[in-house]
């Protein structure tokens, strides 16, 4: 397997996505190093996967942060075979409600995040001549709905940059994925930040039963095996964009 022996590192890996990705690499051979915030749940994450995985506490929002965390990787390992920024936020509210506060996070999270990660690791992959770059998106960056204005935004945007860096960094070896994932059970849901549409939801998911749930929410290792996927491929495919839904969603 081309997985074996990769050095990936993964960003909001504390939990859902990034957990379970965490997970099932090692579990193929890869060096997993995680970033997040929460490093009581990075430590129990890397105590459960064993040798293959380390971590180190990391603010996407602060540049020093994301350079510091390859900066560990690349002493650790030597080099950087994938990069997998994931850490993501999803405020939900109308444009009238002006929630600027919420806005500016979703910006700072969901874009600057990501070119952060962008920025630190694409030195080291030019002199690799070599790396893969896989974004977490959302179905919300190729199709807009309301309540979801600013967020479609920041996910509309991390598209435009990934295609950029397809474009710029082909030459130089460097591949570059973005996953949109529909609906995933994950801790994604807890970012709302609006009462009334969390009220909403929770009702929808009393409501249905266990099957329903299934045909209309994914697992996070549901995502964590296109990840697989992509970062299995040989270095002359690279695969630009995948959209997982689950199989009842609408949008």
């Amino acid at each position: 397997m081309a997985i074996k022996d990769k050095v990936v590192i993964i960003t909001g890996a504390s939990s859902g996505i990034g957990e379970a990705t965490a997970k099932r690499l090692a579990s193929e051979g890869a060096k997993v190093i995680l970033g997040a915030r929460r490093a009581d749940r990075l430590q129990a994450i890397v105590d459960d996967i064993g040798d293959n995985a380390t971590y180190r506490v990391t603010d996407v929002t602060k540049k020093d942060d994301v350079q510091a965390l390859i900066d560990f990787t690349v002493n650790q390992y030597g080099r950087i075979d994938v990069l997998f920024n994931n850490a993501g936020i999803m405020p939900r509210e109308k444009l009238a409600d002006a929630k600027y506060v919420n806005w500016e996070k979703e910006l700072q999270v969901n874009i600057m995040g990501v070119l952060y990660g962008i920025g630190a690791a694409l030195p080291i992959m030019q002199k690799q001549n070599d790396g893969l770059i896989i974004t977490t998106d959302s179905v919300a960056g190729h199709v807009v709905y309301p309540v979801s204005a600013v967020y479609n935004g920041t996910k509309y945007a991390v598209r435009a940059i990934m295609e950029g860096l397809r474009q710029e960094e082909r030459l130089h070896g460097i591949r570059s994925t973005i996953i949109s994932p529909g609906a995933v059970a994950t801790e994604l849901q807890q970012t709302v930040d609006n009462p009334a549409l969390e009220e909403e939801m929770a009702k929808e998911a009393a409501n249905s039963t266990a099957e329903q749930r299934r045909m209309n929410v994914l697992d996070p290792e549901d995502i964590a095996n296109a990840v697989a996927f992509v970062v299995d491929q040989p270095k002359h495919v690279a695969i630009s964009d995948m959209l997982i839904r689950p199989t009842e969603q609408e949008v």
